[in-house]
């Protein structure tokens, strides 16, 4: 009859530690967002399981204060039975043979488990962990009372939790991690990532540099001004008159066309500088986040970027602003990566001029951009001088040659991946 009984005290206390150890992995595990998922469609045990999370603290106390008393107590009977068995000698057979026990059936084998399907676990315990914290509240509240003083005496602020990360930097963490266990795509990656950063991108990385923009005399023959406009491959472009610096507004293509219309097709009488709109121009520093919001209140598209002088250093769009979202937005104009070009050899020319943050989307590199903007700034930042032609620099696990310098500007570069970064590329 003793037999039996110890028998039956040892699977209730394993199934009781495993209960305990798989329910405390399994609810700090679980993703909240698939769980607020679940509950927002109508799961109550999604409801049940995200409440308890909100408590976190009092759950795993609830958990350890559960599981401890389990395997204290079991412990501590088969310690006596063995004893009244086989005398003194009984108590080290009793520690191993429950050591053993506990730590493979009541400990690793729930926790890998739980830790393997943390939602389901979470979803189908949550009822039962639920009870178990409301019975154990009174004994976890006197403990996390002792434990605050505890830490009060020692000079630590119970309840404090301060990771040193904002919520956007947890967020793009999290989204890093997902896409590393394949579970979020590398565009999906990009696009959560280009959404978060927004805000910390000023108007400048991103916009068209005046040394590209088009740009045309308001002065001109109406039909050669015409002619040029539809030429190009760019619905607005600025108007400047006596001075390329005086920009006195913004051509729209389809305005162009209306006026022309309206004009029975005679170009002669047509003034583009009267349909031209307004220029509207920001500073430098304006985020694109902040761009974006102000381009959607005024339900413009476009407008030029001037620094603290007021000189005009480029041209932002919209466009440019969603393409740091969702990547490159080409039509049957454009090229698939302007200014990049791949080589055989597995090296890629760049032009000077390409941002960081375009290169780093097209190739899933991560070089960093907050030194430099543009890839030529890069490396004149990091060799702290303005290289020569045909000089080279290895940092950040790439090779720089410099191709061709044009006065002060880097006009074209080399970049090839050192043999330790494909490796490490390879490898993840």
């Amino acid at each position: 009859m003793t037999l039996v009984v110890a028998v039956l005290v040892i699977v209730v206390s394993l199934v009781g530690a495993a209960f305990f150890a798989g329910a405390e992995t399994a609810l700090t595990a679980a993703s909240r967002a698939r769980l607020q998922a679940l509950e927002t469609s109508g799961d109550r045990r999604a409801k049940l399981a995200n409440r308890l999370i909100a408590n976190k603290g009092r759950l795993i106390s609830a958990m350890l204060v559960g599981g401890q008393f389990v395997t204290i107590a079991s412990s501590a009977y088969m310690t006596s039975v063995f004893v009244r068995a086989f005398g003194k000698g009984g108590v080290l057979e009793a520690t191993a043979i429950m050591t053993v026990l506990i730590v493979v059936f009541g400990e690793v084998l729930p926790k890998t488990i739980a830790i393997a399907y943390p939602d389901r676990v979470a979803l189908i315990i949550a009822p039962i962990v639920a009870v178990v914290v409301t019975v154990f509240a009174p004994l976890v509240r006197a403990v996390e009372i002792f434990v605050g003083l505890l830490l009060k005496l020692f000079g630590f602020a119970a309840g404090v939790r301060d990771s040193g990360l904002s919520g956007a930097e947890e967020l793009r963490g999290a989204v890093d991690v997902l896409h590393r266990e394949g579970e979020v795509a590398r565009d999906q990656r990009d696009m959560f990532g280009g959404l978060l950063e927004l805000e910390d991108v000023p108007v400048r990385d991103v916009m068209i540099h005046r040394t590209k923009m088009r740009t045309l005399d308001a002065d001109l023959p109406a039909a050669e001004l015409v002619r040029e406009a539809l030429n190009s491959h760019y619905s607005r472009i600025p108007l400047w008159r006596d001075d390329p610096e005086n920009i006195i507004g913004i051509l729209h293509i389809k305005d162009l066309f209306r006026a022309y219309a309206a004009a029975g097709g005679d170009v002669s009488k047509l003034s583009p500088a009267d349909v031209a709109l307004d220029a509207w121009f920001i500073p430098d520093a304006t985020s694109c986040r902040a761009q974006l919001q102000a381009f959607l209140r005024r339900k413009t598209h476009s407008a030029l970027v001037v620094d603290e002088y007021g000189m005009v250093l480029g041209l932002i769009t919209l466009e440019d602003i969603l393409e740091e979202i969702v990547g490159d937005i080409t039509d049957e104009h454009d090229v698939a990566m302007p200014g990049v070009r791949q080589q055989l050899d597995g090296s890629l020319l760049v032009d000077g001029s390409v941002t960081i943050r375009d290169l780093n989307r097209a190739m899933d590199w991560d070089l960093p951009d907050d030194e430099a903007a543009t890839v030529a700034g890069l490396v004149i930042h990091e060799a702290r001088t303005i290289p020569e032609a045909r000089q080279a620099f290895v940092f950040h696990g790439f090779r720089f040659e410099v191709l061709r310098r044009q006065k002060n500007r880097l006009a074209m570069l080399r970049i090839t991946p050192t043999e330790a970064k494909g490796k490490a590329k390879a490898a993840s």
